[in-house]
């Protein structure tokens, strides 16, 4: 898991410094709900917004849709919250777990919640959470050179509209550019690209469509490029290949590499051990006093087929000392499954000539499969 954040972030590093913010425009999931909410729900379905080129007008009125739209959000918002939920809860024990809503509170008070915060994000804060709330903005001009590619407007072509951020023209400048702002109004985080590059660009290119279209009925190209600073100023191709890339380019290769080494080392079945609530029993047997502690083991076959398992127990120093009372028998595991057995193991004989206080005896675990000798894990623990 280590390797597979690093790798994570060095790729994401990686794709800014070649390609800008693409991921905020075509993969963060922020954008992609905003998409859903904005674009299907309110544009498609319920008609709120007259078309889908227009990200910029919030039209009045016509409140039940928006409230339509919101409650309809919420339940995508569950669905997505509870996906989440599965990375720490398996999907058969959420499902059990909902069924008992009494028994529950706090798995459906977190799932309702987190549902809650989610849709208001989306409904509410919208792109503002990528201006203000997300580093992810601030950090990209640690990452960003002249050779990045970017969303540009060309004002060679088009005309200088702004000097800094103050606009120079009502009208269009003497440039290709006609001041249709179709660009402006498309703009799904309310900017004019024609500023020049701005900490609110996602790098989505929903302005270079519409001023390609524009541009398309006088034959001309558009005036809004996805390319770098370096390549509009110069007129030259992007340079891709530079150091910054390559460097990346190789810490890359090296987080694959160790990632593929430490995945092929994978165990083949994981086991968790957990002591029960209680240190111990102690029974009476015959007239003899046995004591025996009780353990949770929980087991998987991360293997691919099919195997029968056990395990064995030995206390530290000390042979033939305790006895495995439950479970007496092997117990198959499809590919993939995972069970808890409670596991009870009773001492066989005195280990210990102190009765003033507990005794606490290291307990090694070996749980194996029957029908393959390389597949096994060793596990420490605690006899009371």
């Amino acid at each position: 898991m280590p390797f597979i954040l690093i790798f994570l972030f060095l790729f994401i590093f990686f794709i800014t410094t070649l390609g800008g913010r693409i991921w905020c425009a075509w993969s963060c999931p922020q954008t992609i709900f905003r998409v859903i909410y904005r674009d299907i729900i309110q544009t498609k379905f319920l008609k709120i917004r007259k078309n889908i080129n227009n990200k910029q007008k919030e039209y009045e009125g016509q409140y039940f849709k928006k409230f339509l739209g919101v409650i309809i959000f919420y339940f995508i918002s569950l669905v997505a919250v509870s996906n989440l939920l599965w990375y720490f809860i398996p999907p058969e024990d959420f499902f059990n777990y909902i069924q008992n809503p009494g028994e529950h509170l706090l798995l459906l008070g977190v799932l309702f919640c987190a549902s809650l915060l989610f849709t208001l994000d989306i409904t509410y804060l919208q792109e503002k959470f990528c201006i203000y709330v997300c580093p992810y903005a601030r950090i990209q001009s640690v990452m960003f050179d002249h050779d990045t590619m970017q969303v540009i407007y060309d004002e060679k072509r088009g005309g200088l509209i702004y000097d800094g951020h103050i606009k120079l023209h009502k009208k269009p400048p003497e440039g290709e550019c006609i001041g249709c702002e179709a660009c402006v109004s498309i703009c799904p985080t309310h900017i004019d690209i024609r500023k020049g590059m701005q900490l609110e660009c996602i790098n989505c290119l929903e302005c270079a469509d519409a001023c390609s279209k524009v541009q398309s009925k006088f034959n001309r190209p558009s005036l809004i490029n996805w390319t770098s600073a370096k390549a509009i100023e110069t007129r030259s191709k992007v340079h891709y290949l530079r150091f910054r890339t390559i460097a990346y380019f190789i810490v890359l290769l090296i987080a694959l590499l160790a990632l593929i080494i430490m995945g092929s080392k994978k165990e083949s079945m994981l086991l968790n051990i957990n002591r029960s609530s209680e240190l111990y029993n102690i029974s009476n047997v015959k007239g003899k006093l046995v004591i025996s502690n009780a353990y949770t083991f929980l087991f998987q076959n991360t293997d691919s087929k099919p195997h029968e398992y056990y395990f064995t127990a030995n206390l530290e120093g000390i042979n033939d000392g305790i006895e495995i009372i439950r479970p007496n028998k092997p117990f198959k595991l499809k590919a993939g499954e995972q069970v808890k057995k409670i596991v009870v193991i009773k001492a066989t004989k005195n280990l210990a000539n102190n009765d003033k206080k507990d005794v606490i005896f290291p307990l090694h675990i070996k749980a194996y499969a029957k029908d393959n000798e390389k597949i096994s894990v060793f596990r420490k623990s605690i006899f009371v």
